[in-house]
């Protein structure tokens, strides 16, 4: 599936901008887990990894990982660069049912 078609869906879409070698980024991913498990079907959480798709990364201005882009409808809800709290992402995730 296309960037664009994920992110046009209706349902609220978590792009978590990642790297292999990024502490924090690892950090992160037993936050995202339990994010994806409280959530379940409400929105879908996808990890794009920024040295495998420079080009969105660059389209995007991607600077530094982590960083999170809310999508819904193809429409940019929320972006934050930096480690985020389980509370605060499901509560963003919530406002953009």
């Amino acid at each position: 599936m296309k960037y664009s078609e994920i992110i046009n869906s209706e349902t609220p879409t978590l792009v978590d901008f990642t790297a292999t070698w990024c502490g924090p980024c690892k950090a992160m991913a037993p936050v995202l887990e339990q994010l994806a498990a409280k959530v379940g079907e409400k929105a879908r959480i996808i990890k794009i990894d920024v040295d495998k798709n420079q080009s969105l990364s660059q389209e995007l201005k991607i600077q530094g990982v982590p960083t999170f882009i809310l999508y819904k409808k193809g429409e940019i809800m929320w972006r934050q660069s930096g480690m985020q709290s389980l509370t605060f992402l499901e509560s963003l995730i919530e406002k953009a049912q």
